[in-house]
């Protein structure tokens, strides 16, 4: 039986070509791009090679970009980076509600440390109030951080409306994008972004290389020190693969994926038409086709996804950053979730191996999984749905 990987929000295999483009740099190639001899410059050729791909994907220019290893470390030094280096009275963040762990916690170390920090709110369909956005705003915010696609729902964000009210104020504006990249256009100058956020194994790229786009002339406080690498803002000698691989899988990325979104659109309305007491979670418009959140009345998430894990079809209940977290997925309650449904949500999510077979799969398989769990729980739970 073949498995089906439907978690590609999670983390995506690699792409063709991206292993290939690495295993020299892990074999004969190696070198310290810091290094003045020649493996050291061709290892230091090889980054910014990588550099400018990545900077392609963004509309950027290569100096614009930090290589860090992850898509959560390039969030800790966008906000955190900007707040040390701010000066008082401006020294507030903003932010939703429904960020990524990696913004979220970093957000409340920010305010245990002194910064105050701003709270928007999202309405029923994941989509962060604007009126809520604009009335945070003032002379004393230094930084809104808004996601563009969110991980759990896949809701597409306001983000150059966001910007444009950051800006307006005075204040700088990031965008942590790792579920977008690949999905839609980067583009940060249309969107108005003076930071972004990406990680390569969320587009098909090894994990490991994450990056952060920094606008000319924003000043960041450095998160790790210790070397002049990255410009003097990241210190640390480069994962020179992981790297390679990034720029590989940028350039691919900036195809996206259409095949992808449209399996999910198919999914989105054919597993609540198939399944009583089934449902969408998030803005049905508004939302990368991609990745697809579904609430199964009645059905606790985890024993679905086990169930399905068995059935040879891999999903989540959530962002993976916090799957051993214990509680309901801080996402859907900020949309107005009751527990009971948070926790009887599941996420498919699909990328450039899915086929159209594979929704065929899930919808065969998907509603009999849910029959029987049912059956061993709330028999009456569904009907006349």
């Amino acid at each position: 039986m073949r498995e089906i990987y439907a978690d590609h929000a999670a983390t995506t295999p690699p792409a063709p070509g991206v292993a290939e483009a690495m295993r020299p740099f892990l074999d004969g190639a190696f070198g310290n791009a810091s290094s003045v001899h020649r493996r050291g410059e061709a290892a230091r050729d090889a980054i910014e090679a990588a550099r400018a791909e990545v900077a392609a994907l963004f509309g950027a220019a290569p100096e614009e970009v930090v290589f860090t290893a992850s898509g959560s470390e390039a969030n800790n030094l966008a906000l955190l980076g900007v707040l040390e280096t701010a000066k008082a009275p401006r020294r507030r963040l903003v932010t939703s509600a429904i960020e990524h762990p990696s913004v979220i916690e970093t957000a409340r170390h920010a305010e245990a440390a002194g910064f105050p920090v701003t709270w928007v709110p999202v309405g029923e369909g994941g989509i962060v109030d604007l009126g809520r956005l604009e009335e945070a705003m003032g002379d004393e915010v230094a930084l809104v951080s808004l996601m563009r696609v969110n991980n759990e729902v896949g809701t597409i964000q306001p983000v150059a409306e966001a910007a444009a009210l950051a800006h307006a104020c005075g204040a700088l504006f990031h965008s942590d994008a790792v579920q977008a990249a690949g999905k839609l256009p980067l583009d940060v100058s249309a969107c108005g972004a003076d930071l972004m956020t990406i990680a390569a194994h969320k587009f098909a790229g090894p994990p490991g290389a994450g990056a952060l786009y920094v606008r000319r002339r924003v000043r960041l406080t450095p998160r790790i020190h210790g070397g002049h690498q990255e410009r003097g803002r990241r210190a640390g000698t480069e994962n020179l693969p992981a790297i390679v691989g990034m720029g590989v899988a940028a350039r691919m990325a900036a195809a996206g994926c259409d095949r992808a979104e449209a399996l999910g659109a198919r999914l989105a309305p054919a597993l609540p038409a198939a399944v009583p007491g089934c449902r969408l979670n998030g803005d049905p418009a508004r939302r990368a086709g991609s990745i697809v959140n579904l609430c199964f009345e009645g059905v606790d998430g985890e024993a679905l996804l086990h169930a399905l894990d068995r059935e040879g079809i891999v999903v989540s209940t959530g962002s993976a950053c916090s799957a051993a977290a214990p509680g309901p997925s801080h996402v859907l309650i900020a949309m107005g979730l009751s527990a009971e449904d948070a926790h009887a949500s599941v996420r498919f999510s699909f990328g450039r191996g899915n086929r159209a077979a594979d929704v065929d799969r899930i919808l065969s398989v998907v509603p009999e999984v849910v029959r029987r769990l049912r059956a061993l729980n709330a028999p009456e739970v569904g009907k006349g749905a």
